[in-house]
């Protein structure tokens, strides 16, 4: 198998384990399973971890004073307890509300992780084999065209072959329920994955992150959103979207 293939197994074998992959999708990682010894290995460690936290996790009994509150006598006696108890439950409650809304205040994702976890999704599921391009073509006069009557916008499509990033085709994708543009670029023995789609909000600046082991660079220009996704590196991925933003 090539490492291509692993990297891909690799960022879906949680899913996996979960099933929470489609049937063709979880298909394809268990013959490459079967394959690949070193893969295989991974696989064989995450489920053992899976296993030995359920074995092992700890079980905590409900404090007596909670059981006999679920099992307390009638209403009247049950209130006497509460008027009793409501003195020191309140600051309790106090400190796991607060306590709660922080931990939701930093989980809760800004309003690019959305695009950008989708953008990784739909970036793997491409190198899976014959899901890079629904036209596989170098000519940007014959992928740009391309697009017309399936798009209610014109994606800008640019060869960057001379600076070493050649355009390989171009394909339609979904991010956040909304059609978009996919164009494919090549560097070295990489894929580039360059995702537009319209915005009606003001242009923003180039922001460059890590998802799942992939590099991310997302920016708004000229009423469109652009996500490039790639496992090159980070400086080599900053290049390409400024060349990207460059021609627009």
């Amino acid at each position: 198998m090539n490492d291509l293939t692993c990297a891909i197994c690799r960022v879906s074998l949680h899913g996996y384990l979960d099933d929470e992959l489609d049937a063709a999708a979880a298909a394809e990682i268990a013959t490459h399973l079967q394959g690949c010894a070193e893969c295989r290995q991974q696989y064989e460690q995450a489920r053992l971890l899976i296993d030995s936290v359920k074995r092992h996790a700890p079980y905590y009994a409900a404090p007596d004073l909670l059981v006999r509150s679920v099992f307390a006598p009638p209403p009247a006696q049950r209130v006497s307890w509460l008027a009793r108890a409501k003195g020191w439950l309140a600051p309790a409650f106090s400190a796991a509300a607060l306590a709660l809304a922080l931990v939701l205040y930093i989980a809760t994702p800004t309003g690019e992780q959305p695009w950008m976890e989708e953008a990784v999704s739909s970036h793997v599921r491409s190198l899976m084999a014959g899901h890079l391009n629904d036209v596989a073509s170098s000519d940007r006069h014959t992928v740009k065209p391309w697009f017309t009557g399936k798009l209610d916008f014109s994606p800008p499509v640019h060869d960057f072959a001379e600076q070493g990033y050649p355009l390989l085709g171009g394909r339609l994708d979904y991010l956040q329920h909304q059609t978009a543009a996919a164009l494919s670029y090549g560097r070295a023995k990489h894929v580039i994955n360059l995702f537009i789609v319209p915005t009606t909000e003001a242009d923003t600046p180039r922001q460059d992150r890590s998802l799942r082991g992939y590099n991310i660079v997302a920016w708004q220009q000229n009423h469109m959103r652009f996500i490039a996704v790639s496992d090159v590196e980070r400086g080599e991925l900053e290049a390409f979207s400024a060349l990207v933003e460059k021609g627009l």
